[in-house]
Parts: structure tokens; sequence; C-alpha cells
């Protein structure tokens, strides 16, 4: 490796990562133009091109398929989700339900017999047959002759319609298949780089399973090596923690991986390409990448490649480095692959910027600026992946006169562009070909079918009859130029998210390893500091007291003002805040970075919400009389916050009843007095009054005498659903004491259920961090994991085994993933509950011996009922369901009391509405995690014995803390209204 060339390159990426959009297109257009002599000759060329596309629009599958069944049709909405979902179902009712779901409201006779494919027609053919059965009226013509067949026949005819989708889009279910399809005269004068399905390892048991599928690919592939074809492979499928925090194990596990399978191939004398990964994978899979490159058993050989997304703005920065490698490298020029979940990944973290270009005429500008390098660059043997005649028409011609490169297409799609070239011109081609059974297709189907359907695709465009060849050939350099290269509009900045309403929270860049460093120096910095009890809670009281007037007499956008200002501190003094956490509340680094996010948004949320919904406000009502409604602080209030959430929480509850114009006496959790000691002084700072807010460091004995104290206007609490019942039962105790309000968020029993629809990798992802992050002490956390029986095996086992790759430990190191619980009263607690549920304890993890560690630990149970109460720690309760007893099984949660949070795993839609109905529950989850609540998109609380609501961060919360107060005035008693005589008609 040429050191120098490869560090500048990658010092390069590094300023390139999160830019500004304008600024990495600037020189991507000077380098992408072309002359107007060279436009024109590329025009002419890409108009050949064009013509030969359509000409063969009716052969390629994939296109008739995109051709038939628009992405923005609801059949083809219906296709997507039926085809992702169909194949995996086992059971009859599950099967059933999901097609009536997706095929009832579709119509599919309209597209019988239009397409030129027999493949597809008659995939068209079994769609109507479904649709006959759950769709048509009784007297429909079809479903009397279909009735006899009955259910069977239709779960049939949509399997085959399915099956022969796989077919579409798969070259073949085993390498052997595609090997053989391969050699069909349509494939004459192309070669295939086979790349095995499978995205992404959950456990080490399937990373080991793609490993081998790989091994048994290079072996047949490299059984006819003068076949010319390849293997490609993805670096996410060989091991299930490939993520930045673990470098320090997949990095070199992933590199000896990869050095076996590079060996293999270049003893068979194929190639071997490593496939593009996520944005924030690129730094790690540059260092796998470079240290295979870098063996000198492989110096002799030149199939090894990589794959470059033009997307990303690091592209033409990885375009350098992989030219400044000691040898040739094969770089295949792709568009990019994930670029609505990198879009959405980057806003949910809060970051700086995205990673990737935000308009599909910016990356076309990547693609063709990054091309030019590649053909100029002396080690790289270039291939570029397109089925945009426009640049395959633009490569050419900087090409000239040359065919050291090849280019590449999808299996399906692209026919009629590269036929001319490859069978008269004698340019090379490779297919893309994806090889395996239907179960690993999802990733691959939604990807390619998100890529090439959506509307800026060329695909798209050119099966659009209304635009025309000028519309689809229009040059992207001239688009971007047009708007300076700015970014999408629709597409905000994440610090924009929120906007006009408030400013999104942001986060930190943990994907860049130099930054990741840094906070875990700072979070480990020695930060935690003595807080002193409170002695005397009543004066106190006092004070708050006397300071109420003048604070609710200040004005409401100074207060909101306050605020705000309040989250800039909090944002500006991050790492202190965090090292707090990180080393009092054992929080992790992300959840440490979380959790000064949410108490920021809080801030600047109820900032926003507070001039918005608390101003004085006009009635109706007759003449001569004016009614006005007023909202008022009530008096002092007492926050009382728990030790999970001690930042977030503790300032949510606190400046919302500040905001409100009350004063208050905060009382944080025993176990974390110093996070809220510096929020409070925090607070001083952004310019609340020092006895407006005021500190009660303590145990129960100083919550208690807080809450008995008459002069206390309002409580608000977070914690066990016991103590809230207490605070209700003091605040009413005594028949002299005013009725005050009691917002109380307490846990719940959370259950997640998962039908046999769902993706048994995305669910055990969601379980995993649902139940464990935190050390499962949160309290949306799951509780109770319902599997539908039919698929239970299955998903308990690669549950199993995604816990295997937990690491506990200490909260400072990023590699961990579950701390010690919080005190050795909670310790004691799980870990006796765990000893006497050991009959039943399915998995497992062993746990370091130094400090206060609980495994994460999966129970089964046999049946719902057995779990009665919330057990607050990384113990996962798991039992199952049957089929078509939805209703009963939510109605069965419903019954334990508790509403707080419920999760559901399904493809059928009419699924989620039942839950949807049904479900008592504050927060309801549909295939997602069921933790992470954002402040003002989920607002968060319970019902029943989860809390009293209003739910926090949500439109109705500060009104819980406002005195309403009605003026009416008659305007007429002091001699009459007046303003009737200015009126254009009337009078006496």
């Amino acid at each position: 490796m040429t050191s120098a060339v490869t560090a500048d390159a990658r010092k390069t990426m590094k300023s390139l990562y999160r830019a500004p959009e304008p600024d990495v297109l600037k020189p991507l257009l000077d380098r992408a133009a072309a002359t107007p002599e060279m436009r024109e000759r590329i025009m002419g060329h890409a108009s050949g091109l064009l013509a030969d596309l359509r000409a063969a629009q009716n052969r390629g599958w994939v296109n008739q398929f995109l051709q038939e069944y628009r992405l923005n049709s609801s059949e083809g909405v219906a296709l997507l989700s039926l085809a992702e979902a169909f194949l995996r179902v086992p059971d009859p009712e599950t099967a059933d339900l999901l097609i009536a779901d997706k095929l009832g409201e579709a119509d599919w006779r309209a597209h019988t017999g239009r397409s030129a494919s027999k493949l597809v027609n008659s995939a068209t053919w079994g769609l109507v047959v479904g649709r006959a059965l759950v769709g048509e009226g009784e007297a429909g013509p079809l479903k009397r002759l279909l009735s006899r067949a009955g259910e069977p026949f239709v779960r049939q005819a949509v399997g085959a319609a399915m099956r022969m989708m796989g077919e579409i889009f798969v070259m073949g279910r085993t390498i052997e298949e595609a090997m053989r399809r391969m050699k069909k005269p349509e494939n004459k004068g192309f070669t295939a780089s086979f790349d095995m399905l499978g995205e992404a390892a959950r456990t080490h048991e399937d990373a080991e399973r793609y490993f081998q599928a790989y091994v048994k690919a290079i072996d047949a592939v490299g059984s006819d090596p003068a076949a010319g074809h390849s293997v490609s492979v993805k670096l996410s499928a060989l091991h299930p923690r490939y993520e930045l925090p673990r470098a320090y194990e997949c990095v070199p596990a992933l590199t000896d991986m990869l050095a076996q399978l590079a060996r293999q191939a270049a003893d068979k004398g194929i190639a071997l390409t490593v496939d593009a990964e996520e944005s924030e994978r690129l730094e790690m899979s540059l260092d796998i990448i470079g240290g295979v490159a870098a063996l000198p058993a492989l110096k002799g050989w030149d199939g090894f490649g990589m794959a470059v997304q033009a997307y990303g703005k690091r592209a033409r920065a990885v375009i350098g480095w992989a030219n400044g490698l000691d040898r040739i490298m094969n770089v295949r020029l792709v568009k990019g692959a994930y670029w609505d979940s990198e879009i959405k990944r980057t806003q949910v973290e809060g970051l700086a910027d995205y990673p990737l270009f935000t308009r599909k005429a910016a990356t076309d500008v990547s693609y063709l600026a990054v091309a030019k390098d590649m053909l100029a660059a002396e080690n790289i043997r270039p291939a570029f992946a397109s089925h945009n005649a426009l640049t395959v028409a633009t490569i050419l011609e900087w090409a000239g006169n040359s065919h050291d490169f090849e280019f590449q297409r999808l299996h399906g799609m692209g026919d009629g562009l590269y036929e001319r070239l490859v069978r008269e011109h004698g340019h090379k081609c490779r297919i893309y070909a994806p090889v395996g059974g239907h179960r690993d297709l999802l990733a691959y189907l939604v990807r390619r079918l998100l890529e090439n359907g959506a509307n800026s695709s060329f695909v798209h465009q050119l099966a659009d009859a209304r635009l025309t060849e000028a519309e689809i050939l229009a040059d992207p350099v001239a688009k971007i130029a047009a708007v300076g290269g700015a970014r999408h509009p629709s597409i905000p900045l994440p610090i924009d998210l929120f906007a006009p309403g408030h400013r999104n929270s942001t986060g930190i860049d943990l994907s860049d390893i130099a930054t990741l460093d840094a906070t875990v120096k700072a979070v480990n910095a020695p930060a935690v500091k003595p807080v002193a009890a409170t002695a005397d809670v009543a004066s106190l009281v006092t004070r708050a007291h006397a300071a109420f007037p003048a604070w609710n007499a200040t004005p409401l956008d100074t207060r909101a003002g306050v605020l705000e200002k309040l989250a800039d501190l909090l944002e500006a003094d991050r790492e202190r805040l965090m090292a707090i956490l990180v080393q009092e509340a054992f929080k992790t680094i992300p959840d440490a970075i979380g959790e000064v996010r949410e108490a920021a948004d809080f801030c600047r949320y109820y900032a926003q919400q507070a001039r918005a919904r608390l101003g004085s406000v006009e009635l109706p009502g007759p003449t001569g009389e004016r009614n006005t409604l007023h909202l008022e602080g009530r008096g002092v209030w007492a926050t009382v916050a728990p030790w999970n959430f001690p930042l977030a929480i503790f300032l949510g509850q606190t400046v919302a009843a500040l905001v409100t114009g009350n004063t208050v006496v905060a009382k944080p959790a025993p176990q974390t007095p110093a996070i809220a000691a510096a929020a409070v002084e925090l607070a001083y700072r952004a310019g609340v009054p020092r006895d407006a807010l005021l500190l009660a460091v303590g145990g129960p004995d100083v919550g208690q005498k807080l809450t008995e104290d008459h002069r206390i206007a309002g409580v608000a609490f977070t914690g066990s659903t016991a103590t809230a019942k207490r605070i209700a039962r003091t605040l009413v105790a005594d028949d002299d004491r005013p009725i005050v309000p009691l917002i109380a968020e307490t846990g719940g029993i959370n259950a997640m259920i998962v039908d046999s629809t769902a993706l048994p990798e995305q669910v055990v992802a969601d379980v995993i961090t649902s139940s464990f992050r935190s050390a499962g002490q949160r309290c949306s956390a799951l509780r109770l994991l319902l599997v539908q029986a039919d698929v239970a095996d299955n998903v308990i086992e690669m549950l199993k085994g995604a816990m295997e790759t937990l690491v506990l430990g200490a909260t400072g190191n990023p590699a961990t993933d579950v701390g010690p619980v919080i005190d050795r009263a909670a310790y004691d607690k799980l870990m006796a509950y765990r000893a006497s549920m050991a009959g039943k304890t399915i998995k497992t993890l062993d746990a370091p011996a130094d400090g206060l560690f609980v495994p994460p630990t999966l129970i089964r149970l046999d049946r719902v009922e057995d779990l009665t109460q919330e057990w607050f720690g990384p113990i996962l309760h798991v039992a199952t369901w049957e089929a078509g007893t939805l209703s009963e099984t939510i109605a069965k949660v419903n019954a334990k009391g508790y509403g707080l949070t419920m999760g559901l795993h399904s493809r059928i839609a009419r699924a989620g509405e039942v839950a949807e109905s049904e479900a008592a529950v504050g927060n309801l989850y549909i295939n997602r995690s069921m933790i992470g609540a954002v402040v003002g998109s989920q607002p968060f609380g319970g019902e029943g014995l989860s809390g009293t609501g209003p739910k926090a961060g949500g439109p109705h919360y500060l009104y819980r803390f406002c005195a309403e107060r009605a003026v009416s005035v008659d305007t007429t008693s002091a001699g009459g209204n007046a303003t009737l005589l200015s009126l254009d008609e009337g009078g006496i």
C-alpha cells in the first residue's frame, strides 16, 4: 500500500463525510461537465441507446414488472408487501389474512394479459384468482367458480405467483441453478457476478452459514473459470456486530474471513468483489479491504475488487484511496443502495449533515465525476453499474476507443441497453445476479425495487410515456448547476427537522472514529461531585412560595426564552453531563447522548408550545360583553424524578412547570443527585431565579415531606406504580388541603406481539433493543414477547443467538451493550427472581464478577397470564399465541391493568388496525422497537396502572400545570356599547 496516497485520501474522506452539499458538488460539477461538442456526441449516442432500451422493454422481466406494477400504485405496493412476506408464512390462517389484506383492494383484473412477459401475466392470473376469493362480491362469477376449491386453492395460486416473482428477481435458488441459467441464449456474451442473498447476520450461526454459502459459490464458479464469472460478498453478512464500537472484534475477524475467501478465489482463478455497505461502515470496510489487498499471498492475483457508491459524498476520495493501493483493484461503481435508511438515520441521530447527496441529479453528477477518475486511474480496473442510457453514453465518450473496462447491470433489467455494445462492439458487461431462496429475498427485493422503481429513477422515467427524450436525457450537471448544488428542499437538515416549531437537538457522530475516541475520553473523565442531602424541606417550599408571584408575572415569552437558553447550555455542556450520566447512572455512551438530547428537546418543545398555546384567548359572546380565558401558574410544584432518566425526565417535568409560571421544588432520585444538581445550575445560568427552582435531595422521607406540604399546588412524578399511589393518597389524606393535580408516569408489563408474517431478523433486532438496552431499566422496555406459535421456535432460536453477541461491561466502554443495574437493592431483587425462575430460563449470559451486572435472561412462560408484575431489568419473558387470536391476545395483555407501551410486528395492515383500536396503551409501536420516544413526535405516557396522563412531550402536557381563569366584562354597564354606533348599517 502506498501509505502517503491512501492516508491523504482517508483525510479527504473525513472532510467530505458530512460537508455541505454545495461544497462537495462544486469540484464534481467541474469534473463531470462535458464540452458542447462532447455533449452533442453523447446525446446522439444516448438517443440510440434509448431506442434500443425501448425496443427491448418487453424482454426484461424486472422492466416489465415495473411497467405493469408501478410502486406508486396500490397494486405495486400490495405486491411489494405480499412478496416480502407470503412465502415465509407457515400457517394457513395467517396466509389467508395476508392475502386478504394485500389483494383485497387492488384491481388485479385490469392487469391481465397486458404484459408481453408470460411470467408476469402468469403471476397476475395467480393474483386475480386470489382477489376473486377475498375481494369480489358474493355474486362474482369467478368467485362462484372457485368457491368450491376453497382457501387452499387460493393459497396455492398466490404462492405460485410469488414464486414466479422470485424467478423474476433471482437468478437461481442455488449457485448451480444460477450458473445453468447464465448459459441461456439471452445471456450470451455476458458474464455474471453472483451475489449470495443475505443482507446481514444477526447471530454467529447466521454469519457462519453465509460464509459457507460464499465458500460453496466460489468453489462452484471456480469449476469453470473460463466463463469469467465472479462472486460478490457482503461483509455485514459475515459478522453479527459489524459496527464501529466493535471494530476491535469485527475488523480482525472479517479481515481473516475475507482473506480466506480471497485466497480461495485466487486459487480458483476467479474474481471476488466486496459489496458496499452503509456509510457509517465505510472506514471499517476500507480497513478490511486494505488489509486483504496487502497480503503477500494475493500479490499476483488481479481479481480482488470492491463496490463504491456514488451517492456518498466521499465516493471520489474512495477512488483515490483504491488507486493508491499497491495492486490492481477491480472497482464497481454503483449509484447507491441505502439512501432512504441513511437519510432517516442521520435525522434520528441529529447529526450535522447527510453523508450522501439528497438529489438524484447530484448522485448522477457524482457518478460521472468518479467514473472519469476511474478511467484515468492507473491501478483501477473499472466496472460501471448503470441502467441509464445517458450515463452509459457519457462513459463511452470519455473512454474513446478503450475497452479496458466493463459495464454491469442487474439481473432482469437493462435489456437492450448492452446487447449491441457487447455483441457488436466488443464491450464487456457483467450481470449482477442474486442467488438464494425466497427466505433471503426480502432485503434484495425491497432495495432493488425502491432503487429502480422510484419516480426519479431512469428505469421509471423510461417507462413513462409522458416524458420526452429530452426530459429523460436531461443533463444532470445543468440541473445541479441551476440550483447551485443546494440540498433538496424537501429534505431538511436534521437540526431543522421540526421547524418551524422548534430546533432539533444535536447528536454526536459515533461513526467517526476520531469523534468516538474523543467522546470516550470525555465521558470517562471524573465528573461526579457529591451533593448534600436536604435538611429542611419546608424552607425550600417557603422560598419557592414567596418567589411564585414574581415568576408567574414574568412575561410568557421571557420564560420561554429561558428554556431555550437552557437547551443551548445543555448542548454546550454535553460532554460533562454525559460523563455524569455514565458514571452516576451507568448510562452507556449512546444512552447518555440520547438523554442530553431529550432534555434539550423538552426545553425547546415546551418553549414553543407555551408561546403557541398559553396566551390569553378571546371567547365569543353577546354584544356588549368581552369574554377572555387566561392561563396562569398554580403555585409551587413538586417534581419527583426517577434514576433511569435522571436528566431528561428531571428537566422535562421541571421546565414544564416553570414555563407555565409555577415555581418548583425538584426532587431527584437518591441514586442520581449529581446530574440533577448540574442541571439546576445550568437553569440558573439560563435565567431561572434561584428561588423559583430549588433542589430537594434525599430519599423517600424527603419526598414524603415535600408532597405532604399543603403549599404544594401540584405534583409531577415518574417512578413506580406503588409510589404513585402513595403520593395520590397523601394528596387527598387531609380534608383541609386543596385538591391538587397529580401527573404520574409509571411502569408497565409491556408486551410485543409477533405474527408469522413478521421478518424474524427485524423482530430479533427490535427485541434486543427493546429488552436489553439500558439494562432493561426503561419504563417502556419490553417485558413480555408474544410470538405466534407457528414461528416461535425459529424466532426464539435466533433471539438466543443474538443475545450471545451482547457485551456486558463498564458503560464508559463504547462496545458495552448492557451495563450494571442502578443499585444493590435492584440487583438483589432481580437476581432472586432469576433464581426462582431457573427452571423456565431458556437463555442467559455470563456476567462480570465485579459490579452489579444482571445477566440478560430469557424466560419461557406457559401463558400470558403467568407474568403478573413488572421486573425492571434485563429480563425478558416469552410466550406463544395461536394464529387467529390477535384480539384475544391483546385482551389478555390489557387485562393486566397496565397500559404503557405495546409493540406489534406484522405485515398485515389489518393487524395494525386491530392493535390500534383494541390495545389500551399510551404508546403503540408497529414494526419497530418499543423504546426511544421522541419529544413532539411520540408523546409518552400510559394509562391504567401506568399513569395518569397527560403525555410528556405532547401538545396537551402544559395545560395540566396551569390554572384556567375566565373573565367576563359587561361593557354596556358603563353607558352602552359604543362600538355599535360605528357600524355601516343599523342604529335606532
